[in-house]
């Protein structure tokens, strides 16, 4: 199936998140995601920060900033899209049919992470509230986990396109290959 899948970071705060976010949206990218929506927020430093290494390690991920967070969701189910909210109240990924039911739908998906305490009206907006295990931990771990299983690995043998960059695999020390 050939759908989009885009992360929603929900509550960037610029001058307490910006590494994690850096983290959300490198795992994002890395783990096979199309693009990220920064909402109801604009960071110029952190859209250039994801920009360059787009631009030197490839591929076509995009980043947005500044809608609210609502209308990204309103504008998303109104085009038959899905929403998936990672949350640690949600159902556990690997102990019901979830991550079945995610598969089975139709429409591009909206991954939403928050930064900060979500709003109570996002466990009603999402489509599917997703646990990768029902203890606390990092949304950057929970996004690179949802990625993966929903991909089933291939994300990570992945070629970017447009590369100026490329690490080749090896057992010990470190080989980086710059492409024209």
């Amino acid at each position: 199936m050939n759908r989009k899948i885009v992360v929603l970071r929900w509550g960037h705060r610029p001058e307490r998140d910006k590494r994690i976010s850096t983290h959300v949206a490198l795992i994002a990218r890395a783990f096979g995601a199309d693009g990220i929506i920064f909402s109801d927020v604009i960071d110029q430093r952190l859209k250039e920060k994801i920009d360059d290494v787009v631009r030197r390690w490839g591929g076509d991920f995009f980043v947005e900033m500044g809608k609210s967070w609502r209308q990204v969701i309103h504008e998303w189910k109104k085009k038959g899209g899905k929403i998936v909210h990672l949350t640690m109240y949600g159902e556990n990924i690997e102990g019901s049919d979830v991550l079945d039911r995610i598969k089975k739908a139709e429409g591009d998906i909206l991954v939403v992470v928050g930064a900060e305490k979500v709003p109570p009206e996002m466990y009603r907006l999402a489509d599917f509230n997703v646990a990768i295990g029902n203890q606390p931990h990092s949304e950057c771990a929970a996004l690179a986990v949802f990625l993966d299983r929903y991909f089933g690995g291939k994300e990570l043998l992945r070629e970017f396109k447009n590369a100026k960059v490329r690490i080749i695999p090896c057992r010990a020390g470190k080989k980086v290959i710059r492409i024209g």
